[in-house]
């Protein structure tokens, strides 16, 4: 049986869990990409621009940041502090950002 009890305070703990899904999302909330002027009449303001270089490879280089599913992979945060340990409660305190929503399954290791 596991329980808390292997963790004490002080512990450096690195914690692993599915970070939460934001859906389908465009290249400036994605990739952080810089927008375009809003005013003076410019009619796109979120696209991506270029899509890289043109007759010559005649196609888009593999690894292009575009728009699609961000989030809900994953991921990993180290060197988390251990706060409190509650045996008789069987809880873990640690301090920092934990991946995932509330109530979400995580692993935590030394």
């Amino acid at each position: 049986e596991l329980t808390v009890e292997q963790f004490e305070a002080g512990d450096r703990v690195k914690v692993t869990g599915r970070s939460k899904g934001r859906g389908f999302q465009g290249v400036v909330k994605r990739h952080g990409f810089a927008m375009r002027p809003a005013s003076h009449g410019h009619p796109m303001s979120r696209i991506p621009g270029s899509m890289g270089p043109g007759t010559d490879p005649s196609r888009v280089i593999k690894g292009k940041r575009l728009p699609g599913r961000m989030g809900g992979t994953r991921t990993t945060i180290r060197n988390l502090q251990v706060v409190r340990v509650d045996g008789e409660r069987n809880l873990l305190f640690v301090k920092g950002g934990v991946p995932g929503a509330r109530n979400g399954y995580v692993l935590v290791s030394k």
